[in-house]
């Protein structure tokens, strides 16, 4: 996995059922619920809405949010490819370590205070960073680094940081692009030394 080949989700099955195990090995109580009926969920969506001024409207339907050991999920989920459930698992993943390295107390303060709660997050914008680096390279790793540098992917992650989706949170676009152009290349260096590693390997 770590070579970079990329992996086909259809002729892999066993990607997310490993990887699941894999998460619930080190976190026992860890679970997975759908966000539609959820009340937790449904109020969490209003109070976004309502400090948002109504500009974040897919909380339900496109965010995957892990609170506790607990992730919640949208209603398409199910449907998502294997493949694509693994990224976002390794990006939960992140955030469950975060919570259990700074506890979770500390991380709410983080994720919600410093500098503003509201368009200046530096905390907020570190926390998910750490996360959506992982997404990167998760990306990289499981569908090749052309889709990890696809210029569509690049827009989401800049959209993510600065829109209304996490209150604004870091509104510096170019920033935030530094920041994905230096975990690219290191993830380039990655896959480079990997090359350089397989193919002395196949020549001893």
């Amino acid at each position: 996995m770590h070579r970079f080949s990329g992996i086909d989700a259809l002729r892999c099955p066993w990607v997310l059922q490993s990887f699941s195990e894999e998460i619930r090995r080190e976190f026992p109580l860890f679970r997975i619920v759908h966000k539609d009926g959820n009340r937790l969920s449904r109020a969490i969506d209003v109070a976004l809405r309502v400090v948002t001024l109504g500009r974040m409207t897919e909380y339900l339907t496109h965010y995957h949010t892990v609170i506790g050991d607990t992730l919640y999920v949208p209603h398409c989920w199910d449907a998502t490819p294997e493949v694509d459930r693994v990224i976002t698992l390794r990006h939960e993943r992140v955030h469950l370590r975060q919570r259990r390295r700074l506890t979770l107390p500390l991380m709410a303060f983080l994720y919600f205070v410093p500098i503003l709660p509201l368009g200046l997050a530096y905390g907020r914008a570190r926390i998910e960073w750490e996360a959506y680096a992982e997404s990167l390279r998760a990306t990289a790793e499981l569908k090749g680094l052309a889709a990890a540098k696809a210029p569509s992917f690049r827009r989401e992650l800049l959209r993510r940081f600065t829109s209304a989706d996490y209150g604004w949170m870091w509104p510096f676009p170019q920033q935030v692009g530094r920041w994905i152009d230096l975990e690219l290349e290191a993830i380039e260096r990655e896959h480079s030394r990997n090359g350089r590693s397989n193919a002395c390997a196949a020549e001893a």
